[in-house]
């Protein structure tokens, strides 16, 4: 089966109404943030598989009308509820950007998304052509709590279509290994940031703030819940 086709057929919207809009806004700031500690000033700005195109709508006000924002989708579903929101310096594309030799823009985004994608080395092989940076947000699902408990992971593959599974090392691993030069990266904080959880990612917020607090790369590894924004060459 081609893990792909849930989200053309419907499935994914199905399972997802809101396609993850009511946390767009948090993700707009954190890639802003990046972009500006980095001083990276895009004139050009791209999302691929950007679903309901929320994030991009959400740099679009930040950034104001001198960037041209372009997203790319392959979900007709999602697709319909981007077109809603298009105006003069923000177009949306039902087509697969790695379909095309044009165009390169100056920041392309790619917010949870290879985690999805059956060929990911290869596809960001052809996405490292299409821009002059990159952004990338990886969701970092493996931790000791979620292989000992296993249903995270599983819950991440059966609910959101997560085929492969990261910590932060490989991750960057990944992103090395497929001809990148890592320019940045910061961990993101939903599970202590977002309200939107279940009551068990709500119950573990002050142990897992706490602990990131005292060591952060051991809390992210021990306990998960979080995810890494970084910004690639």
């Amino acid at each position: 089966m081609n893990a792909g086709n849930i989200y053309k057929d419907g499935t994914y919207l199905e399972n997802h109404p809101t396609w993850h809009q009511e946390d767009s806004a948090w993700k707009a700031k954190q890639i802003l943030k990046i972009l500006k500690k980095n001083s990276v000033t895009p004139l050009t700005l791209c999302e691929v598989g950007c679903g309901a195109g929320e994030i991009l709508n959400c740099l679009s006000h930040q950034y104001g009308g001198e960037v041209i924002f372009s997203g790319y989708e392959i979900s007709p579903q999602a697709f319909a509820i981007c077109k809603n929101k298009e105006r003069e310096n923000l177009h949306f594309f039902l087509e697969n950007l790695l379909d095309h030799e044009d165009p390169a823009f100056d920041v392309l985004m790619a917010i949870d998304v290879f985690e999805h994608v059956e060929d990911y080395f290869g596809f960001l092989r052809k996405v490292k052509k299409k821009a002059v940076y990159k952004v990338f947000h990886i969701p970092l699902d493996l931790s000791v709590q979620s292989v000992f408990r296993l249903s995270p992971i599983l819950r991440s593959r059966s609910s959101v279509g997560h085929i492969h599974y990261f910590m932060k090392e490989t991750a960057l691993a990944t992103l090395r290994d497929t001809g990148y030069e890592v320019v940045d990266y910061c961990y993101t904080s939903g599970s202590l940031e977002l309200s939107n959880h279940g009551w068990k990612t709500n119950l573990m917020k002050v142990p897992r703030k706490l602990f990131f607090q005292l060591h952060s790369d051991l809390a992210v590894r021990v306990l998960g819940g979080f995810s890494l924004l970084v910004l690639a060459k």
